[in-house]
């Protein structure tokens, strides 16, 4: 993956950025779908969010897990991490949003998700590719296709 920095989205001169730490996961099913998060709004996103005052990433993975799909799992291996700038109507607020990924490839079921307003969908690579809103996330997805892609026949 190299030591290349990986930023998304334009940052606009003059603008005052909030830096925002998230932590998000890639989680295929056994078809090699995965699963989205579809916020209120309508944007897509891979499961995951804020990194909370004291927690790991993997801390972070394991809440957000619970609260917008109901699952528990481990962590397959660390994808990489990515920057996006982005402006947030909703919150009226420029970000700065350093995002670690995860692959998790072990996992299941524990209850129904705290957060009700999110729906959750199953999409191929590709169409989780189309979908996505933060750049992150794409690149996230393209990380995990090309490790799939070029692991042997049978892994």
């Amino acid at each position: 993956m190299g030591n290349k920095e990986r930023v998304f989205g334009q940052k606009e001169p003059g603008a005052n950025y909030t830096s925002r730490f998230g932590a998000y996961v890639v989680i295929p099913n056994e078809q090699q779908q995965l699963i989205l998060v579809q916020a209120p709004n309508g944007a897509f996103f891979l499961p995951g969010g804020e990194i909370e005052p004291g927690e790991t990433k993997e801390e972070t993975i394991e809440r957000e897990l619970v609260e917008e799909v109901g699952i528990a799992g481990e962590i397959a291996s660390y994808l990489g991490e990515a920057v996006d700038y982005f402006y947030s109507r909703h919150r009226k607020t420029y970000y700065h949003h350093p995002a670690y990924f995860y692959l998790m490839t072990k996992w299941q079921k524990v209850g129904e998700p705290t957060e009700t307003f999110n729906q959750l969908s199953w999409h191929t690579a590709e169409e989780a590719i189309h979908l996505l809103k933060r750049g992150s996330h794409i690149w996230a997805v393209k990380q995990w296709a090309a490790q799939k892609d070029s692991e042997p026949a049978g892994q």
